[in-house]
């Protein structure tokens, strides 16, 4: 079970991960060696899953972010979706429910890149029957930060103040 120091904890070291363990344990009124202890059980449980630098992909010249809907020929779209998972150009992949079976998350140089990538690895996996592609062109948010404290939020009723209103008077 997280309580809510663990939640304190796992919000600290999404914001930055290299933050030192004294930080964290002043930031959480803990000893270091206390709140050492909470981080590796985290680990432990698997709930930090590991740590990794965030890197600008224009940097690397990747500046072209799309997503791509993938319908496979496989029954089950487990040999699809774990060849879609080794191209080292898709950055997610998620079995999805609907019509198509899969949803990767895809960075390259172009569009020419791109068509090249669709053409060659995804269609060349032998199991895809089709795709759609939808191109970004902006992102106003990205993350991989998650909510910590939503569970915190568990019963909506409890946590909704009520709002006192003022009676409009008319003249």
């Amino acid at each position: 079970m997280i309580d809510e120091i663990d939640r304190q904890i796992l919000n600290i070291l999404q914001q930055n991960a290299r933050t030192p363990n004294a930080e964290i344990a002043r930031q959480v009124g803990m000893a270091p060696s206390a709140v050492l202890e909470r981080i590796r059980k985290l680990e432990t449980r698997g709930v930090i899953r590991g740590y990794e630098a965030r890197i600008d992909p224009e940097a690397l010249g990747l500046s072209l972010l799309s997503f791509v809907f993938v319908r496979a020929d496989d029954a089950s779209g487990e040999r699809t979706g774990e060849a879609l998972a080794q191209i080292p150009e898709v950055q997610e992949v998620h079995h999805i429910a609907g019509e198509d079976c899969y949803l990767a998350k895809v960075r390259v140089r172009d569009a020419k890149s791109l068509g090249r990538l669709l053409r060659e690895r995804f269609a060349g996996s032998g199991t895809v029957r089709s795709t759609r592609t939808t191109v970004v062109l902006e992102t106003l948010r990205e993350s991989a930060q998650l909510p910590v404290g939503v569970a915190a939020v568990a019963d909506p009723v409890k946590s909704i103040e009520p709002v006192e209103q003022e009676e409009e008077v008319l003249l």
